[in-house]
């Protein structure tokens, strides 16, 4: 499969280089960028010396790029993916997302959380967290690569919204981030003196990655679900850890949340399910696509706490949207995916 990467030099676009260049179906033909169009990649990012060597092109020739790839996968910020998918129409090519603007089925709540005219509400689209929505998935044109907190969240709850045992009003989602999550452009609160030795909320109430979160638990349910949902960042490079509160319906027992968990995700490979009373940790799903889930109830308070670890950049992104792309390909999911986490 030719594959190209519009938006390469960022974190999520050199992970996709990173793992593309050890699946053995893929080749990447083109890479784009557009503060450093005729530049190569090694001298955007040294660790890649002698292994690409690749000249950076423009997004101005989407369209040529598109007509000579198989697959393309835009690593960029929403308000992107749309014009890029319009400037491909036509051609027999499947596009992945990882960005935000194809991630919705009610492009009106994107419009709402997003602050953007959405360009292609109609476009055929599937939302792209893999375990949940291959059927879907595997028959699409377009992928909504599903967001790194939302992707620990939902995977966290989904076995219990689906089985009904735990009040769909209720959930709590405190989301603790590696500063890779905020991207690799400078900002006050990633400059190194900020964030270092340092741990702090932000986006509360009106995060983004709310709507998306709640709009695949609803679908899991059968009913409407609402969450609360608080990011925090934290002094590390890359991971997220996801602690997850909720409220059991009555009656509920140990035995039907492990009945749950193990219902939805026993054949998942990427899904590790670490079972009850266990604490997941970042470093334990580093560089790699798994998450790894947990879960703890507190007969004192009668809530169930559910905790996922991920790799941000991976299973977050890069990793998810190759496994997407594995599933529409007609391949095993874990090609080019089947890594040792990095340790320590």
């Amino acid at each position: 499969m030719r594959a190209s990467i519009i938006g390469a030099t960022g974190y999520a676009g050199e992970e996709l280089i990173r793992l593309l260049h050890r699946h053995p179906a893929a080749e990447i033909v083109h890479m784009t960028s557009e503060r450093h169009t005729g530049d190569h990649i090694s001298e955007y990012y040294p660790h890649l010396m002698n292994i690409y060597e690749n000249e950076l092109e423009s997004i101005e020739r989407v369209r040529e790029i598109a007509a000579d790839s198989d697959v393309l996968f835009i690593a960029l910020p929403h308000g992107h993916a749309m014009k890029i998918v319009q400037a491909a129409a036509g051609l027999p090519i499947r596009i992945i997302d990882l960005g935000a603007d194809y991630r919705f089925d009610d492009t009106t709540v994107y419009e709402a959380w997003y602050g953007t005219a959405h360009a292609d509400p109609e476009a055929e689209r599937a939302y792209g967290l893999s375990e949940l929505y291959r059927s879907d998935i595997a028959h699409t044109r377009i992928v909504g690569n599903a967001g790194c907190y939302t992707t620990a969240s939902i995977l966290a709850l989904a076995p219990l919204v689906k089985a009904h045992l735990i009040l769909a009003d209720s959930i709590i989602i405190d989301a603790v981030s590696g500063v890779s999550g905020a991207g690799r452009t400078p900002k006050e609160s990633t400059h190194f003196p900020e964030f270092y030795d340092n741990f702090t909320a932000y986006g509360a109430v009106r995060h983004r990655h709310t709507p998306e979160i709640e709009q695949a638990l609803s679908v899991q349910a059968g009913e409407d679900v609402t969450v609360s949902f608080t990011p925090h960042l934290a002094p590390i490079s890359r991971g997220i850890l996801a602690t997850c509160y909720a409220a059991p319906v009555a009656g509920v027992t140990e035995e039907q949340i492990d009945a749950a968990f193990e219902a939805l995700y026993a054949d998942e490979y990427f899904i590790r399910l670490r079972g009850r009373g266990a604490y997941p940790a970042v470093k334990y799903v580093r560089g790699t696509n798994y998450c790894d889930i947990a879960w703890h109830y507190d007969p004192r308070t009668r809530r169930v706490i559910v905790l996922s670890a991920i790799d941000n950049l991976v299973k977050g992104a890069a990793g998810q949207a190759i496994q997407n792309m594995n599933i529409i390909m007609g391949l095993d999911e874990r090609t080019g995916l089947d890594l040792v986490p990095m340790y320590p």
